[in-house]
């Protein structure tokens, strides 16, 4: 490898960190009381926020995982960016005004100004906790991959030090500081894909091969694979190769014949392709590019429910977005919910135009780097793309901007998230003053921050995709409801957010645990623990109006007054005393 590539890289990853913390700096000058770290002080305006909240919603899933599973599973793949984008219509539609008019200053203090009952607030607050720590720990798997893989580092230095640029700029100033940053790194994001994906166009173009034949993916030259995790592959054809290390549970050295079917590779296993090699892939992606281009193949937990899989996703992702905290806390900075409305409108705009680049670029993976598919990794597609296909010094440059790009995207997701579940605890455990808030976020960027470097890693829009399902299975029910239904009540809200939370996050850990294989598992239990949101969401909807029907006696004698602050024009003022009386005036000195 020519060493001026990771110099380069470095370049880049470096200057991304630099700017992220000059930016925050600049935050930390102009952040001064409670309100300031928790919202902003309800100040940003609708382009500023639209392109922060894009900013921190752009994830390591979206940035890596989108173009990894497209080059895995190709047309199924497609409902993940689509479902990400269209979660923010719902929001539009049902959430993001009445719940800016409520007042609150996060989801929490909006269940017990809905509900009436401190103990709804509580558990609203371990659930938000937990959907935010499960999404906090793959956007530092997600950097540790990334360093691992440019700069050859353990994947736990690139956890640690995304860790502690985020805390720090967190702790230094809140909300206020990583709005700025946020809004930066979104057009950081957009502009280190689509330049690459402008130039490989470019290429491809100029290229005579293509991917419209039925042929499984090739090498056009000898390539070297090495497996770094236990890996169970597929066979179309007949592959001669020569395999060093564990192969079908029995070591083996030399040149064999890797017969169709499926074989398992072990972990440290070196496989070395012949140039024009068909390339195997991992157990339940499309082995030939026929199945890959056609609906129906399914998403890698077993083929034959390929439809409940793609059903569940579009739940999972549709309405997850309604109950991800680090979205909703964005609708607190809006000034009004007329605002609100028009942030949710412009988000939709700049995510759809994101996503069409890291899907060209899943496309293109498969046709330059197929070797990716053997090992499992597919994620890191578009970080190896442009210096597999691109010589010289144009290669080298996307390279560094792609690693710019990727550095940003982990730096402002866990921004936003550490936010959301630092202001919860701070409000909710501690005494809500600033240098709680501090502490808060401190405590819990440590947490997930230990599990990245001790959990299994999953491809990481698959991983993100079930916290989606338990967002969607516990806040999204208590914010539908409690915005547009006056029957619900205290105990029917926490019984949903509970029955919901425990499915989906039960099938959450059971993928990690037990890592279902479609050839070990294989059916139901593969895909039910994988796509859980076709059960779960609509269990948690009706047992949230179930037992709020069973309890109507309990409905909180207010909700009249509480349904019009949510949805009578801010000009009349209904919420604003309670946004007056919320926090006063608290100074960071506190």
């Amino acid at each position: 490898m020519n060493t001026s590539v990771p110099v380069l890289t470095l370049v880049g990853i470096v200057a991304a960190a630099i700017a992220t913390v000059a930016i925050g700096v600049y935050g930390v000058r102009i952040s001064r009381t409670t309100s300031d770290f928790l919202v902003a002080s309800r100040s940003v305006g609708p382009r500023w926020n639209a392109a922060a909240i894009s900013g921190e919603y752009l994830s390591a899933a979206s940035f890596l995982g989108v173009a990894g599973l497209v080059a895995k599973y190709g047309t199924d793949a497609l409902w993940y960016p689509v479902g990400f984008t269209a979660g923010y219509l719902g929001l539009l539609l049902f959430v993001a005004a009445p719940l800016r008019r409520s007042g609150a200053y996060t989801v929490p203090d909006f269940a017990e100004f809905r509900l009436g009952e401190p103990w709804v607030r509580s558990l609203s607050m371990i659930i938000v906790a937990i959907i935010c720590v499960l999404y906090l720990v793959p956007q530092f798997q997600g950097a540790g991959l990334t360093l691992n893989i440019l700069l050859g580092l353990p994947t736990w230095v690139g956890a640690a030090v995304v860790g502690v640029i985020v805390i720090a700029n967190v702790v230094g100033g809140g909300m206020r500081s990583i709005t700025f940053v946020q809004a930066f790194q979104y057009w950081l994001k957009l502009t280190a894909v689509a330049v690459p994906a402008l130039f490989l166009t470019i290429y491809f173009v100029n290229d005579p091969r293509g991917v419209d034949e039925p042929v499984p993916p090739t090498v056009t030259e000898t390539t070297t694979v090495d497996i770094t995790v236990d890996v169970i592959v597929q066979v179309a054809e007949p592959i001669s190769a020569t395999v060093t290390g564990e192969m079908d549970s029995r070591p083996v050295a030399g040149r064999i014949v890797l017969t169709p079917g499926e074989h398992e590779l072990g972990a440290g296993t070196e496989l070395v392709l012949d140039a024009g090699s068909s390339v195997p892939v991992v157990a339940g992606a499309p082995s030939d590019n026929d199945a890959w281009a056609s609906p129906g193949a399914g998403i890698g937990a077993g083929g034959e429910h390929h439809l409940f899989q793609v059903y569940s996703l579009m739940i999972a992702t549709f309405l997850g977005t309604m109950g991800l905290p680090h979205v909703l806390v964005r609708f607190y900075t809006n000034p009004d919910g007329r605002t609100a409305r028009v942030t949710s409108f412009a988000v939709i705009g700049l995510l759809g135009l994101f996503y069409l680049f890291p899907t060209i670029l899943g496309v293109f993976a498969r046709l330059y780097v197929p070797q990716l598919l053997i090992t499992g990794r597919s994620d890191a597609a578009v970080l190896l793309l442009p210096n597999s296909v691109l010589s010289g010094w144009v290669g080298q440059l996307l390279a560094a901007l792609v690693a710019s790009g990727a550095i940003a995207a982990f730096l402002s997701t866990s921004s936003g998230l550490l936010v959301s579940v630092a202001g919860v605890l701070s409000t909710d455990v501690l005494r809500g003053r600033v240098r709680d808030f501090r502490m808060a976020a401190v405590l819990a960027g440590v947490v997930p921050l230990f599990l990245a470097v001790s959990v299994v890693s999953l491809d990481l829009s698959r991983s993100v995709g079930q916290v989606f399902a338990i967002a969607a299975s516990t806040l999204c029910p208590l914010l539908v409801l409690g915005i547009w239904w006056r029957g619900l009540t205290a105990i029917g809200a926490a019984a949903g957010m509970v029955v919901g939370g425990v499915v989906a996050g039960g099938a959450a850990l059971l993928t990690v645990l037990v890592r279902f294989d479609p050839s070990v598992a294989g059916g139901w239990p593969a895909v039910l623990s994988a796509y859980p949101g076709a059960v779960s969401v609509p269990l948690a909807f009706l047992v949230m109006i179930g037992v709020s029907l069973a309890t109507r006696k309990k409905v909180p004698a207010d909700v009249g007054r509480t349904f019009s602050r949510m949805h009578v024009p801010e000009r009349l003022g209904m919420g604003r005393d309670r946004e007056l009386g919320a926090f006063g005036d608290r100074r960071s000195s506190q």
